[in-house]
């Protein structure tokens, strides 16, 4: 208890508070840029950091960390742009609703979710992080292949679009991730010859391509429509029937999202993903996804701000990180002399406690930032499309090119809007697009290491028993979604049946 304590006065200093509310503010302003992540921010941050003691500076990090992947939902549900790739899977229903006059009820949602996340993951760190730490220490390239087929089965069900154009969008979206040197055998593949691609197509400027240019394409092929006025409906918060319908949503994306983050090198972006599917999967709603249904932003959001909290996990019990993010985080505590793994939790107790409060503050700052701010952020979508459209393209550049300084990531971006533009009109979801591209690297990268684990023996996967459950989930979401929509038809035909026959 002393030593909680210890942490909780580390943090009530002025100078760390006013630090970790600064942290904060940065987060949700970079989080919310298209193309900015707040692994740059992080980044950027770190410099400035090495003139403080260890506890502010560190604390100052973890809380951009938690905002920053907040921040992202703010433009994925406004403008369809996330700010951040974990926020991709809030812009499937987060934009609809915006669009439907009801951007203050997203945006409120987005950020309590958020909290709630946050803070779940929080808990679990604090109570369970060297136990948790151990279960994804037992993680290899079996595990992690055996984790991603999983979140590839559910690419069917993932939009509430046509099951085989999903596998169809999915697959393209693997096919994009094994452009580049294939890091196994040093063979170019869709390179074709132009160097900038040896490493492989980056993620957010096709992210921003998919969902930020088609729809300004979109927007601009309906410049002959009479302007859509929304109701300044758009400005009210989500309700206390939202969080009734929701709370079950929200526990279950915490949940998935601490676990996915407690896995080294997956991160918030797979934790939405999931976060989204299964809150589709548990949903009453199903039909009402992809349509501005408001458990679809708040299981993505809570998943993702879940995984915050989880990714710090390894990085601070095993100094393996569970993120990007928490890979800059991790180099700024050995800048400052720290070396994670066993040693800290012995005998640097007092800083631990102090991250792990720093980031229960931040989730509490930006709660009041997304709950008071959602009426003024959500004005933006009563701006004429006229004005706001130009400036989405500038800030689709600006981001596109931020990844790299490259205008080839520009040109991806370009030609992903193009894509995704002539996607949309056929019939088909960027979003198992995103997911393929996402999980595609992992896929491949970790069959090619455990077959060299197995010396070319698949069978072997069959030993590996955290593996086989997650291939026995896989083949269950294969399986639940033609079943269930076979046990659906039966019951209609049987209620026609008996509709007919009381007549």
């Amino acid at each position: 208890m002393e030593i909680v304590l210890g942490g909780l006065l580390e943090i009530l200093q002025p100078q760390t508070l006013l630090l970790i509310c600064v942290g904060t503010v940065v987060g949700v302003l970079v989080g919310a840029l298209p193309g900015l992540s707040s692994s740059m921010a992080v980044a950027l941050l770190l410099p400035f950091t090495i003139y403080l003691e260890p506890i502010p500076a560190i604390a100052m990090l973890a809380a951009l960390y938690c905002a920053g992947t907040f921040g992202g939902s703010i433009t994925a549900i406004l403008i369809n742009a996330p700010g951040a790739p974990p926020a991709a899977a809030t812009a499937f229903d987060g934009y609809p609703l915006a669009k439907n006059g009801q951007a203050g009820r997203a945006l409120g949602m987005a950020a309590a979710a958020s909290v709630v996340g946050g803070i779940f993951s929080l808990f679990v760190l604090i109570l369970a992080a060297p136990f948790l730490a151990t279960v994804a220490y037992r993680f290899g390239p079996p595990e992690y292949f055996a984790l991603t087929i999983f979140g590839l089965s559910m690419l069917a069900s993932i939009s509430g679009k046509s099951a085989v154009k999903n596998l169809i969008g999915g697959a393209f979206g693997v096919l994009l991730a094994t452009v580049g040197v294939d890091l196994t055998t040093g063979v170019e593949r869709f390179t074709f010859g132009v160097p900038e691609l040896y490493e492989g197509i980056s993620f957010i400027p096709v992210l921003i391509g998919l969902f930020a240019m088609a729809e300004l394409l979109d927007q601009a092929g309906q410049k002959d429509r009479p302007l859509e006025r929304f109701s300044m409906s758009a400005l009210k918060l989500p309700t206390l029937d939202d969080f009734r319908r929701v709370w079950k949503t929200i526990l279950r994306s915490s949940g998935i999202g601490t676990f996915v983050g407690i896995l080294p090198a997956e991160g918030s972006t797979v934790a939405a993903m999931i976060g989204y599917n299964e809150a589709k999967r548990w949903s009453k709603n199903k039909d009402n996804f992809g349509k501005g249904e408001i458990e679809g932003v708040a299981g993505p959001e809570a998943a993702n701000n879940a995984a915050t909290g989880g990714a710090m996990v390894p990085t601070l019990a095993l100094g393996i990180p569970g993120s990007a993010t928490a890979a800059v985080i991790l180099g700024g505590l050995q800048i400052h002399g720290l070396r994670p793994g066993p040693y800290l939790f012995e005998n640097q107790p007092n800083l631990l406690y102090a991250i792990f409060f720093a980031m229960l503050l931040a989730n509490l700052v930006f709660l009041g930032l997304g709950l008071v701010g959602a009426r003024y952020f959500s004005r933006i979508s009563l701006i004429p499309r006229q004005f706001l459209w130009p400036a989405v393209f500038c800030l689709c550049v600006v981001g596109a090119y931020g990844v790299g300084q490259s205008l080839n990531d520009v040109y991806i971006m370009l030609i992903a809007g193009f894509v995704g533009y002539f996607l949309n009109r056929a019939g088909f979801s960027p979003a198992p697009i995103i997911m393929g591209l996402v999980l595609g690297h992992m896929v491949e990268n970790s069959l090619a290491q455990s077959m060299i684990l197995f010396d070319q023996d698949a069978w072997r996967f069959l030993t590996r028993p955290i593996a086989v459950f997650f291939f026995i989930l896989a083949a269950l979401s294969i399986v639940s979604t033609p079943l269930g929509t076979f046990i659906r038809t039966r019951r209609r035909e049987e209620a026609d049946r008996l509709a007919h026959g009381n007549e």
